[in-house]
């Protein structure tokens, strides 16, 4: 099975407001009520068409995330939760770039973050880190993850961008050939991020995360 990765550029904060009990601004619930739920409904009726059963729907988990608790049980509702927090981020940030497709993405990047960790990237700088993050910590409550690891959430801060490509960079003619190209990519893309970043805080704008999203 083939697993696509996508990134957005959001406002954690904002992300965030949505399960701490604050009070949405007019743009936030016309989000969650324009285009949130609908998404998380058209997820559902997607499951459905494919007879698949996560013991959780969508829309409810959305509406337990809002409600600030994840405590349904079953094996599969961590599935529910992720795909319900994804249509959060996916509204809350920008539009979404293509970051790849891969067949086994967590034992290929496994296998990066340990040549790059092996040359001296510090450990929150590698690929396995960001990309396999999780949820924000600052979600008051704990959202289970799905068992077999997909869908998955990532997240890198974007202060840590340039330092990223930086030290990738730094290494980039030791690396083994097997991860050049992936390597070459994450430089190009943080230094890309990394300036749009900057220009976008000189208007005043407070995205200041990179959120991954892993589905397949």
């Amino acid at each position: 099975m083939s697993h696509i990765i996508t990134m957005t550029t959001a406002d954690q904060n904002d992300i965030v407001s949505y399960l701490r009990g604050d009070e949405l601004d007019a743009n936030q619930r016309r989000m969650l009520d324009d285009h949130i739920r609908k998404d998380a409904h058209s997820d559902q009726l997607s499951l459905e068409r494919q007879g698949i059963d996560l013991g959780l729907t969508i829309p409810e988990a959305l509406d337990h995330l809002l409600a600030r608790h994840a405590n349904a049980d079953g094996e599969h509702v961590g599935i529910a939760y992720y795909k319900a927090l994804q249509h959060i981020i996916d509204w809350s940030g920008s539009d979404p770039i293509d970051f790849g497709v891969y067949s086994k993405p967590s034992t290929f990047f496994g296998r990066m973050s340990d040549e790059l960790g092996r040359l001296g990237v510090p450990a929150d700088l590698l690929p396995i880190d960001f990309l396999f993050a999780g949820p924000p910590e600052e979600i008051p409550f704990h959202v289970p993850a799905p068992v077999d690891g997909y869908p998955a959430i990532g997240r890198l801060p974007l202060a840590k961008a340039e330092p990223l490509a930086d030290a990738y960079t730094a290494v980039l003619d030791r690396v083994d050939n097997a991860f050049t190209y992936e390597t070459k990519k994450i430089i190009d893309t943080m230094r890309v991020e990394h300036d749009e970043w900057q220009s976008a805080l000189q208007h005043g704008h407070t995205m200041d995360t990179l959120f991954f999203s892993v589905q397949g």
